[in-house]
């Protein structure tokens, strides 16, 4: 017997549990993962922890009453989940929304594109390793944020504006001095996080050239949003469908080539820049009028079913509703990012170290309301 077959181990696969449990899952998220040693051989998600029945509940509210549950879909984003069923409601009752209301509406879901890419470049530099001080950083800049949210509807978490017809009520006098002052110092904070970590050499290592997301199979796995963007997919339905008044403003889609977990970091932090340029367009064109369509408190659309969806901070969102002329639709379904974007996850982390599935899965950035609707 040689020395070499002396020395060889004899190993066998094991499966090892992640979660579900905060932070590294990211939620109530299980993936039963087959490994040989740290290498991961195979790994099946688990999900339904978190399941409410969200869609079913729709048939039980009013088309008004169901807003408040959008908020629960992707919590870290409800004035988006708002805006995207309202805009299906609209389109299914034929409402017109207000010059002013679609201002607002831009402005509330910009911002809310930075409070997500803030939360999820934080995160993910957690699951790096550089524990806690650039999610603080992030956390921070987010209150500034929340301050706006609970100037427009009292809220900070579950914050609720977007109504059928427009918004909920008109922006306060303090609102739009906060937002310039906003907009003038977040450029540097920006910068000052791209200097700590654009060429830092242990993020470097972490993230460059790891969990590749192929072009190809990207786009055959129905994902969007910075996941696909960083693979190279050139879309964005703020200019590929545009909805509500995106047309008028001047923006670029930051997109990368090598689709690893570096360049959708990179895609976020240039996303947020993007969002900036819009507010500042958006707060020099703002006209006066009314915030809302004159509206019945019981709508009740046409027999029909309408489509609509739009670009939230993590990917395509959509509502499809169904109605039968009643008050409550006939039948709701969400096409929810998360639950798209986590499709190419397994292929993404086969023959990767268990440290780096930590890593690959913060990348994509989910929130496990809208992947247990």
């Amino acid at each position: 017997m040689t020395t070499t077959e002396l020395m060889t181990l004899k190993t066998e696969p094991f499966v090892l549990n992640f979660g579900p449990l905060h932070p590294s899952t990211h939620g109530v998220y299980r993936m039963r993962a087959t490994l040989d040693g740290e290498v991961v051989l195979d790994i099946e998600p688990v999900f339904g922890y978190l399941h409410r029945g969200i869609e079913k509940l729709a048939e039980e509210r009013t088309y008004t009453g169901f807003i408040p549950l959008t908020d629960r879909l992707d919590y870290i984003c409800p004035m988006s989940n708002n805006l995207a069923y309202c805009l299906a409601v609209e389109k299914l009752a034929g409402i017109r929304v207000p010059e002013r209301a679609e201002y607002l509406r831009v402005i509330m879901a910009e911002l809310q594109r930075l409070v997500n890419h803030f939360i999820a470049v934080g995160t993910f530099l957690n699951d790096c390793g550089a524990f806690m001080t650039p999610v603080v950083y992030m956390l921070r800049e987010r209150e500034k944020i929340l301050d706006m949210f609970d100037m427009v509807c009292g809220q900070r978490l579950t914050y609720n504006y977007m109504r059928i017809g427009g918004v909920g009520q008109d922006i306060p006098e303090e609102f739009l001095p906060a937002l310039r002052k906003f907009l003038g110092t977040t450029p540097r904070f920006i910068e000052e996080m791209e200097w700590l970590l654009k060429q830092n050499e242990i993020l470097l290592a972490r993230t460059k050239g790891v969990g590749i997301l192929p072009r190809d199979t990207a786009i055959n796995c129905g994902i969007s949003g910075p996941v696909a963007r960083a693979s190279g997919v050139n879309r964005d339905l703020r200019k590929a469908d545009p909805y509500s008044i995106y047309d008028r403003f001047e923006f670029d889609i930051p997109t990368g080539e090598a689709g690893d977990c570096y360049e959708r970091y990179r895609v976020r932090i240039e996303e947020m820049r993007q969002s900036l340029r819009i507010l500042e367009q958006v707060t020099k064109q703002i006209p006066g009028g009314p915030v809302r369509a004159e509206v019945p408190h019981l709508i009740r659309p046409p027999r029909g079913e309408a489509y609509a969806h739009l670009e939230a901070p993590k990917g395509e969102l959509g509502f499809y509703i169904v109605s039968d002329n009643s008050i409550a639709p006939y039948r709701c379904h969400v096409r929810p990012t998360s639950l798209i974007n986590l499709t190419a996850l397994r292929e993404m982390v086969r023959g990767w170290k268990v440290a780096d599935l930590i890593v690959i899965f913060g990348s994509i950035d989910i929130t496990m309301g809208e992947v247990d609707r």
